[in-house]
């Protein structure tokens, strides 16, 4: 008889260690650091939307639901394929880092659930690179504008995501990729480009030196005509006089003769050794 009450009372208490421990499990809830809660009361008002459990201890009735959500920043990277403007199939491989709103993860739960990456992140980003990529043609997502798609990216996406309480922190094209033809045909053009731009400089310099030569020579031939004006028959005299005083110094000089009739009544000089 006593064996048989010490069998009920076992098992009677195993049967409350296993609620208590059932309990324990829904009632007594952890929020780690970088997480936020959302509470859900079954038999109350529903999803508590404008309360928000921080990270510690929380106890829970245990016929309520805690929804704990990540708010860590968190990386998608998604490849796809879309049509440029002229209806090319381009690869483009994007990044984006984001987090939800710590205070709206009940707004967040209530609309999208913990798959908003997929439902929400996913969609949005893939419509925004669509859309914005179909406005380029390949030469320029290839070259020129690729810094531009990336911020009007940015821009689409941080727009759409804001609305639906997700802080967008960056997009990054980390590849774009066109088609091995075109690709080959784009960079044929650059090159041509670039020698015409080269040739173009070359003919410029050139240019810029004729002129340059021109220039001179008109400002020697407006010098030489000044100078021509300004020398009278007189003052070649006297400087033809001055430079045969300075040579009759010289103790090369044999014979001088003044007032010669062929050179215009200048000295002559004869006779050096």
């Amino acid at each position: 008889m006593q064996q048989s009450k010490l069998i009920s009372y076992g098992i009677i208490a195993f049967m409350i260690f296993m609620v208590l421990m059932m309990f324990s499990q829904s009632t007594f809830i952890t929020v780690q650091p970088g997480e936020r809660g959302v509470l859900f009361k079954r038999f109350g008002d529903g999803l508590i939307k404008d309360h928000i459990y921080e990270p510690g201890f929380h106890v829970v009735a245990p016929w309520n639901d805690m929804y704990v959500y990540q708010v860590r920043e968190q990386t998608l990277e998604e490849e796809m394929e879309v049509l440029s403007r002229n209806g090319l199939n381009i690869k483009v491989d994007v990044t984006i880092r984001l987090n939800p709103k710590y205070n709206q993860i009940g707004d967040l739960h209530e609309k999208f659930g913990r798959d908003y990456m997929m439902t929400l992140v996913r969609a949005e980003t893939r419509s925004a690179v669509r859309d914005v990529i179909g406005q380029f043609e390949p030469e320029e997502l290839y070259s020129s504008k690729r810094d531009q798609v990336q911020n009007l990216i940015q821009e689409k996406l941080e727009a759409s995501l804001d609305a639906n309480f997700i802080d967008l922190k960056a997009t990054l094209i980390r590849d774009i990729e066109l088609p091995a033809k075109v690709r080959d045909a784009i960079e044929v053009k650059i090159e041509a480009e670039q020698s015409a731009l080269k040739y173009k400089y070359i003919l410029q310099q050139e240019e810029q030196e004729a002129q340059r030569k021109i220039i001179e020579a008109k400002a020697k031939s407006e010098a030489n005509a000044i100078i021509s004006k300004s020398l009278t028959e007189n003052i070649l005299k006297d400087k033809g006089i001055e430079a045969t005083l300075e040579l009759a110094n010289s103790p090369n000089s044999k014979i001088i003769i003044v007032g010669g009739s062929d050179n215009g009544g200048l000295p002559m000089i004869l006779g050096n050794n």
